[in-house]
């Protein structure tokens, strides 16, 4: 049998299909991991979250790493607060108040994690969580605090 014609045993059309399968579900699995889960509770552009927070009515708080806040800066006059901190609700408390009522809008990148915090904190009995959709860098719900000329600061530690 002449070299052209000898196939490589290991590479056989199954094996390619299983393959592209396996990476049209690994994409799949990517992508929803990457929408926001659907909530009834309000939201606000990035916009008006700016203008209420300047107005003493919400408090702000950037849900993001302190890498992403090194990275982008943070939105002016919001307080930072990691969500994986062991200690959030402690902290949140800090900020915004002991009260489970007060006014608390939510900010992220892109929407997914603030939609999940609302719904995590709607849950542990805060009853007025705001959600900012459209993140610092923009989402399907709009353009982002950056995109849209709102002031960044720089996270200092």
């Amino acid at each position: 049998m002449p070299e052209a014609e000898v196939q490589n045993p290991k590479l056989t059309r199954r094996l390619m299909l299983l393959g592209g399968a396996a990476a049209a579900a690994g994409y799949g699995y990517w992508w929803h991991r990457r929408q926001p889960p659907v909530h009834d509770h309000p939201r606000l552009t990035a916009k008006e979250a700016f203008a209420l927070a300047q107005a003493g009515e919400i408090t702000l708080v950037d849900i993001r790493t302190p890498r992403e806040w090194r990275a982008s800066g943070v939105p002016a006059g919001s307080h930072q607060i990691d969500m994986r901190r062991p200690d959030f609700i402690e902290a949140l408390q800090a900020a915004a108040g002991p009260d489970p009522a007060a006014p608390v809008a939510l900010i992220c990148a892109r929407g997914v994690r603030s939609a999940r915090m609302t719904l995590a904190l709607a849950e542990a009995g805060y009853s007025n969580v705001i959600d900012v959709p459209e993140g610092m860098l923009g989402s399907g719900a709009g353009p982002g605090w950056i995109a849209g000329n709102l002031p960044v600061a720089r996270w200092t530690e």
